[in-house]
């Protein structure tokens, strides 16, 4: 059977999500490099209608929307399994994942992080009021999935998931800003998840530059536990 295909720029957020996935069950598989700024290449479209990233193909099989993805990655693949088998937990995974999509993917990623690094990064002056509109509701998140985790070490209980996966590439930028630092360093079960998160292998495996700092283009073979490309940043489309 052919090796899976993920599409996306590895500066994505979610892109990573996906390879964080792939990485911890140990899954070979090719990134073709699909930047969607400026507007999704034509062909890309019939893979994605929305013209967003990551896709994903295995065998003749497409997919698209992240958390699809990851969750056909951990049941498709053998290796540990990345959710929960025990109802509650896998309940609070799914809700985890869910507040980081809703709630605050663009409150770290777009109001904090783009505004406070990005943006000056190319030259422009960033919006503080809109980063200063964006920190009760950081705030808010960060406290809300701290609050979830109780006592476990990750984010659904006491062994790694797919929320934990979801939720790295965001904290990976978002602690970038001067103001998701301060946040992040105020609540101590969130930050010691974040320093166990970062010291995975994967994690590793996966570190890209910000987008404006580099840029991959074209397709790259990424092997079970290989070092991989470095190439990531701050847009995120999932």
């Amino acid at each position: 059977m052919p090796d899976p295909i993920l599409f996306g720029a590895a500066y994505s957020v979610y892109v990573r999500a996906a390879r964080l996935a792939l990485a911890e069950k140990g899954v070979p598989y090719r990134l073709e490099e699909v930047d969607v700024f400026g507007g999704p290449p034509a062909d890309y479209v019939r893979r994605h209608p929305f013209g967003r990233i990551p896709a994903f193909e295995h065998d003749g099989f497409r997919l698209y929307e992240t958390a699809a993805i990851t969750r056909y990655v951990d049941e498709a693949f053998p290796g540990p399994p990345l959710q929960p088998g025990a109802p509650r937990a896998r309940a609070r995974m799914n809700q985890v994942i869910s507040i980081l999509d809703s709630y605050a993917y663009r409150t770290l990623v777009w109001d904090i992080y783009v505004e406070r690094v990005s943006r000056p990064a190319s030259g422009a002056a960033p919006d503080e009021q809109r980063i200063a509109a964006s920190l009760p509701r950081a705030e808010a998140c960060l406290a809300a999935i701290s609050g979830l985790m109780d006592e476990a070490p990750w984010l659904a209980g006491e062994s790694i998931s797919l929320a934990d996966l979801h939720a790295a590439p965001m904290f990976a930028v978002f602690r970038l800003a001067s103001e998701g630092q301060i946040l992040l360093d105020a609540e101590a079960r969130l930050l010691g998840w974040w320093e166990r998160v970062r010291m995975r292998p994967s994690f590793v495996r996966t570190q890209v530059a910000p987008r404006h700092e580099s840029r991959t283009v074209g397709a790259t073979r990424h092997h079970a536990g290989a070092g991989e490309n470095r190439c990531m940043a701050w847009r995120e489309v999932r």
